[in-house]
């Protein structure tokens, strides 16, 4: 009997992708997701996971479910018996964050705190959670490692990740029979190489990527670069950009690291390199073969200059490393874009 591991916010971007390496690792993914970022297609299972089916093969355990509704939780963990938890769930844009403060931090914040309270009743003490490397805010030294100093968060978004690996890391301190990885992602791009499943963002694209692949695809008509007058290597802002399944290899590692009652650990996922916006923008012309309108505009607020990840100790105590460069992650978002004009199907 293979073990069942929830997944929160299963259907987005991050999470269909770990769902189906879950899947092809053998172990039985269940959902819970409430649709917030997840397209239906007409159906009561996202479209995403019924992707994520017809690539593994398999049928997907789906739950419509949001994580503030306690007793719905409830029902899932006495219905399931899960061995560990992975938490995507939760509000994610940044600029919204700013706008909605309340919001996110009832969602993000009570969302996490109802979802521990469930599995603390139900016995299950094991989680993986989605955290962030904007928990570090502006970096005092690059590149990040796990001891750069935290809190220093520009926005909600960032803050209520800091939060929720501070409400974590207090639980294990006070149950020490709890064991967490809390992964802290640099910035995620691509698509599985089958280009079925990728980034469908609502609306505005709030990433560089999906909007660059966006302008590709002639969804829209040039990119904004917000700023080039940074201390960079052509004075555009530059970030760590890993591959989504790199990322997904990443939490099938701390699902087996759970496993050694491991406590309370933390780990960066990136690849160590920083690119900057342009280059970003070059590679993408190079992988769909069309040229990118872009116009340079003022600096965004609570932008930072660069940063990019020191992923050395995820490598030691993980035996993960991001193993995709810039082409494939690019190659990949093409065929997800270029085979998804519109993202999934929009009714």
């Amino acid at each position: 009997m293979s073990e069942k591991i929830l997944v929160t916010g299963g259907a987005g971007y991050i999470g269909s992708h770990c769902v189906l390496e879950l899947a092809e690792a053998g172990y039985t993914p269940v959902v819970l997701d409430n649709f917030h970022n997840a397209i239906r297609g007409g159906s009561t299972v996202p479209e995403s996971i019924q992707r994520v089916e017809e690539i593994v093969g398999k049928k997907i355990p789906f739950q419509e479910l949001d994580v503030l509704d306690e007793a719905g939780l409830h029902n899932l963990f006495k219905k399931h018996n899960f061995s560990a938890v992975m938490h995507f769930a939760g509000l994610k844009a940044v600029g919204e964050s700013v706008q909605m403060p309340l919001e996110y931090y009832k969602v993000n914040l009570t969302g996490t705190i109802r979802l521990l309270e469930a599995m603390k009743e139900h016995g299950v003490k094991n989680i993986v959670f989605s955290s962030s490397a904007t928990v570090y805010g502006d970096p005092a030294y690059l590149p990040l490692d796990e001891n750069h100093p935290v809190g220093g968060c520009t926005n909600p978004y960032g803050k209520s990740k800091y939060f929720i690996e501070e409400m974590i890391r207090d639980l294990c301190k006070a149950e020490p029979d709890w064991n967490a990885v809390l992964l802290r992602y640099f910035n995620p791009i691509g698509a599985h190489e089958s280009g079925r499943i990728g980034e469908d963002p609502q609306g505005t694209p709030n990433n560089l990527m999906p909007y660059v692949a966006q302008v590709a695809v002639g969804r829209r008509e040039y990119l904004s670069v917000f700023g080039d007058d940074y201390d960079t290597v052509d004075g555009t802002g530059v970030r760590d950009y890993i591959h989504v399944v790199d990322l997904a290899k990443g939490h099938i590692a701390a699902l087996k690291k759970l496993k050694e009652n491991c406590g309370c650990k933390i780990y960066n996922l990136g690849t160590g390199t920083g690119c900057s916006v342009l280059q970003m923008v070059k590679a993408m012309e190079k992988a769909s073969g069309r040229e990118i309108n872009y116009k340079i505009v003022a600096r965004r607020e609570g932008d930072i200059a660069s940063c990019y990840a020191n992923p050395a100790l995820a490598e030691r105590e993980l035996g993960w490393k991001a193993v995709f460069g810039l082409d494939k992650m690019c190659e990949d978002l093409w065929r997800w874009q270029s085979q998804n004009p519109t993202g999934y199907s929009k009714n």
